[in-house]
């Protein structure tokens, strides 16, 4: 049984994610763990004042009921016997609640989407899509805003020189394409014009595990991540974007202004994050 944490602030946005996320794991059997985490900001003192009940229940009782009914939907658009919905309400930090529940619920993958990044006030997922990534060891699948659902062919890893595929973070990424995938497309990013020892390492752990899996491997020089990246997605029906997150650079390639932080901060199709 897989235990997903799908987050939502109820904008279109992040219920389009919990849509593409209930389309992808059909024939799973599933816990989906329905999670907002509630802003003081957005309720007036009137709100709290005038309440009969006590503080807690004025600010969780509207939120629980939004959610009740939201997974009311998901329930008649989505029929599947396997699936399991549960509705949970915080009042924390965004990645306080997730944190909490990740240890008490041993979530497996975390689920929500994104508007990008445009200096304008965001909804909670577009500004905070980094930080989930930075500050949570989980698997996140995150999905750009009005992305529909299309079955994830073909699948997009780009590789820098911190990653290696021997990881247990590639292993994740070879479980997801033997289930949805017809094709894995690799881009080796090396900042120099020179062959890289991670090429000849690439080469061999290909021919020894993907021997029966379509792939293309694509060596990238001298040009930046996030516009290599661009560019590939751009001129290639990629239907979804892996990366592979190391433990020990993670603050390095998430820090403002990383590969990964502008890949993940503007982003066209799917980006599905594996942390080793």
């Amino acid at each position: 049984m897989k235990n997903i944490l799908l987050l939502t602030d109820f904008s279109e946005c992040s219920i389009n994610a919990m849509h593409y996320a209930l389309q992808l794991l059909k024939g799973n059997v599933c816990n989906f763990y329905v999670l907002h985490v509630q802003r003081s900001s957005s309720y007036a003192s009137d709100d709290l004042i005038l309440s009969r009940d006590s503080i807690y229940d004025a600010i969780i009782k509207k939120s629980k009921l939004k959610l009740m009914k939201l997974v009311n939907k998901f329930k008649n658009e989505i029929e599947d016997e396997n699936y399991i919905y549960k509705i949970v309400v915080d009042f924390d930090s965004l990645t306080d609640a997730i944190k909490q529940m990740k240890a008490s619920k041993e979530i497996d993958l975390i689920v929500m989407g994104t508007n990008g990044v445009t200096g304008a006030k965001e909804v909670i997922f577009g500004s905070n899509t980094i930080n989930v990534i930075r500050k949570i060891d989980c698997s996140t699948l995150v999905i750009p805003e009005e992305f529909e659902y299309r079955i994830p062919k073909e699948v997009l890893l780009p590789l820098d020189l911190n990653d290696s595929l021997s990881s247990s973070a590639f292993a994740h990424v070879l479980e997801f394409v033997n289930r949805f995938s017809n094709a894995l497309h690799f881009l080796r990013i090396n900042p120099s014009n020179e062959d890289s020892e991670e090429e000849r390492i690439d080469n061999e752990q290909l021919n020894y595990s993907l021997k029966e899996i379509n792939h293309k491997y694509h060596s990238i020089k001298s040009v930046p991540m996030h516009y290599a990246v661009s560019t590939y997605v751009q001129t290639n029906a990629i239907d979804i974007l892996i990366l592979l997150v190391q433990k020990e650079t993670l603050f390095e390639r998430f820090f403002t202004g990383s590969s990964t932080t502008q890949i993940s901060n503007k982003i066209d199709v799917p980006l599905l994050i594996f942390h080793s």
